[in-house]
């Protein structure tokens, strides 16, 4: 499905082994459909690594960037359940995103994703976006290739939580942007990324891509 809305929430993280089943158990029987119950939050989709770190990652689609500041979404991350602050503390390298969606193009939901993260320099935002923009639609004519999108994430909201006891809270990829490129296969997710991280783009240095596989989507009226 096309993102609808202009904010993006993304979290992505390691497990222990010896948690993973709880993990699991967890994200489906609780997590999720909590998070997509807060006013303002559209959906979220889940992704395991096919070639990536973290091995996990979850994004969460908000009707608007201000639904990530809002006070019911402020009294949820208070409050977070037992179950909650005993999983996410097993968390391990976690990179956590409040983000803007500045751009989308194509559409569809595909099996599997392309996820790259850029990390802007002080230059043009505006002029690394429309260069980007550039690369993402010639992309999407390509076969395989569903759909693509911009996350730029917002510095001061893009902090770990208290429960992610292993990160730090200094950590560079808070203003880092996130490209979502959706595709059929995962070997055209592998192209995607690649030609995403090769790209010449002026302003954003290529930190990282991955490619993962859905595990599965939930919408706010599946609830």
């Amino acid at each position: 499905m096309a993102l609808q809305g202009t904010g993006m929430l993304i979290v992505a993280t390691d497990i222990p082994a010896a948690q993973e089943e709880e993990f699991n158990r967890w994200y489906d029987r609780e997590h999720v459909a909590e998070r997509v119950g807060i006013p303002g939050f559209l959906s979220a989709r889940r992704y395991i690594a096919v070639a990536a770190s973290p091995k996990y990652i979850s994004f969460y689609e908000t009707e608007t960037f201000s639904v990530l500041s809002s006070p019911a979404y402020k009294q949820m991350l208070a409050n977070q359940t037992p179950w909650s602050k005993a999983v996410m503390a097993g968390f391990t390298n976690v990179k956590r995103q409040v983000a803007r969606t500045t751009a989308g193009m194509g559409a569809g939901l595909g099996g599997a994703a392309a996820v790259i993260r850029l990390r802007p320099s002080n230059s043009d935002a505006a002029a690394a976006r429309e260069a980007l923009k550039a690369v993402l639609a010639d992309l999407v004519t390509q076969d395989g290739t569903l759909a693509a999108h911009i996350m730029e994430s917002d510095p001061e909201l893009s902090k770990p939580l208290a429960e992610h006891k292993d990160a730090p809270k200094d950590a560079p990829e808070a203003k880092d942007w996130i490209v979502l490129v959706d595709t059929t296969a995962a070997d055209v997710a592998t192209a995607a990324a690649k030609a995403v991280s090769s790209a010449a783009l002026p302003g954003l240095k290529a930190i990282d891509s991955g490619v993962y596989s859905l595990m599965w989507v939930l919408g706010k009226a599946e609830l």
